[in-house]
């Protein structure tokens, strides 16, 4: 009897890819009736790339993120994210994949203002139940370069302090797949650049796959790929 030599489609999606997705469509009500946000849209990133979403202000980029990371559910099409098929998930399925392999930058910094620097870059690893968190977290603070700022609170830092504490918060546990929306949004050029030089660096040092959604086109052109949205389409 001849054994199959051809992997299944799943075990080749595991070793290949980190994100794919096959015909993801996302219509929402509205008042003058349904609204498709994303249409059909298939794709495949591979383990390690970088990818830059770009396109105008309502072309769906933002809705393509949070439909990637499992934080919403298409209307119709599947989604694998490192290996896992998303729609089999529940919600608490989908949330257990998001805490132990992927990250999140957003616009607006999101850091909880209750708590330190370092409380906020070990909230990740005291959720995933690791025992290092304290350490873990502060080696991040350290690699992007604010260690000495570890008691303060987000009321007490810059927007771009915030934002690279948000960084390290970001990459601590090693995510397969990091998601940053606009990550520059909200910082002045110059503090821009170097949050977004940042953002590369650490991306290289922990060969995490990047899916960058930004109007900045400077950031675009570091990834090596760029994704063209219109209209909720892929172009």
């Amino acid at each position: 009897m001849s054994h199959n030599p051809m992997p299944s489609a799943q075990a080749q999606i595991t070793r290949e890819s980190v994100l794919k997705t096959d015909h993801l469509t996302k219509q929402v009500n509205s008042p003058e009736g349904p609204l498709t946000i994303v249409q059909d849209v298939s794709l495949d990133i591979a383990a390690g790339e970088s990818v830059a979403v770009v396109g105008p202000s309502g072309a769906g980029k933002s809705t393509l993120l949070a439909l990637l990371a499992g934080l919403d559910a298409p209307t119709s099409g599947k989604i694998w994210l490192a290996g896992a098929d998303l729609s089999a998930l529940d919600e608490d399925g989908r949330a257990r994949l998001r805490a132990q392999r992927v990250g999140f930058v957003f616009q607006a910094f999101h850091l909880v203002p209750a708590l330190t620097a370092l409380e906020n870059v070990m909230l990740p690893l005291e959720l995933a139940g690791r025992t290092d968190a304290r350490s873990g977290a502060l080696a991040a603070l350290e690699r992007v370069g604010l260690a000495m700022r570890k008691g303060h609170y987000p009321r007490q830092l810059s927007g771009g302090e915030q934002q690279r504490i948000a960084l390290a918060r970001a990459f601590v546990t090693s995510p397969a797949v990091l998601f940053a929306d606009e990550p520059t949004g909200n910082l002045d050029t110059a503090t821009g650049e170097r949050v977004g030089a940042l953002l590369f660096e650490l991306n290289a040092h922990s060969q995490t796959t990047l899916v960058l959604v930004t109007h900045e086109r400077d950031l675009a052109s570091r990834c090596q790929r760029t994704l063209q949205m219109e209209a909720g389409r892929l172009l």
